[in-house]
């Protein structure tokens, strides 16, 4: 394991057990205002100290606590829309692959090309416009159909190298059915390249979920994400920095993380690396 994937798997798991374990740190409640230790002399929101760790942010809230909270949502939201969009762009390229230069390739694939031409982020603002996009569910399906785009091309062009190779040859001269062959050979052999982009798939679902937010396009308050939270934060960056900074450098850590995780999945993965 090369230093640079440890130290993606430890940023990951470190963000796991915050997510999971975050809100036991602190005894402050994310959601109410503390008008008597979280705001200064200044009328302003306190810095870090022994009593808020993060500070509090612009409402006088517990950063810390908030922070957690985020990351449960970001996560869950993170994880789900990549299963979702793991499990269509895997099927949409196996089919396309094992079908190619029929039919359902091309309307599959012309599909994808639609959806390739126009920018990620912008389908799923316009997706989520047309739907209730104030709740983690309706954000991570939005997110999860939209983003099985690239999953789909890159099963595909799998596929296509697999199935001219010999043990797909015999199997087909075995009388082996297709749902078979590609339930049996084929997606055992696109599992590596699909767990490799998955997981850089949470990064950029984590981003996505993040940049909707502080667009005002995500969960609504008062749920707290780590989009929202940089948002927030964005006009007292002067006098209160930290409201910014603890979501931001968590966003950056969070997408880190996992790309770094996913690099290093791809090297270990690869045949053509051992």
């Amino acid at each position: 394991m090369s230093r640079a994937t440890l130290v993606g798997a430890t940023i990951v798991v470190i963000i796991l057990v915050f997510a999971v374990f975050g809100p036991l740190f602190t005894s402050h409640d994310p959601y109410a205002s503390d008008f008597l230790r979280g705001i200064s002399p200044e009328h302003l929101p306190v810095g870090p100290n022994g009593t808020f760790v993060l500070g509090t942010d612009r409402l006088f809230r517990d950063q810390l606590a908030r922070l957690a909270v985020g990351a449960r949502v970001s996560l869950l939201i993170g994880l789900l829309a990549t299963t979702i969009a793991t499990v269509i762009g895997g099927a949409v390229g196996i089919l396309a692959g094992w079908f190619e230069g029929r039919m359902l390739d091309v309307v599959l694939m012309r599909v994808v090309d639609v959806g390739l031409a126009f920018p990620f982020l912008l389908i799923v603002m316009a997706l989520g416009a047309a739907l209730d996009r104030t709740t983690p569910i309706t954000i991570f399906i939005t997110l999860g159909l939209t983003g099985w785009l690239g999953t789909a091309r890159l099963v595909r062009a799998k596929v296509l190298l697999l199935r001219h190779l010999d043990f797909i040859t015999a199997a087909r001269a075995l009388g082996q059915t297709t749902p078979r062959i590609l339930l049996r050979h084929v997606l055992p052999n696109v599992a590596g390249p699909l767990i490799v982009v998955s997981t850089v798939s949470v990064a950029q679902m984590i981003l996505a979920e993040s940049v909707l937010s502080y667009l005002g396009a995500g969960i609504a308050p008062p749920t707290p994400t780590w989009g929202h939270m940089l948002f927030e934060g964005q006009d007292y960056f002067a006098t209160a920095p930290w409201i910014s900074l603890a979501p931001g450098i968590a966003i950056m850590l969070s997408v880190l993380g996992f790309n770094l995780l996913g690099e290093g999945l791809r090297d270990a993965l690869d045949p053509q690396k051992k």
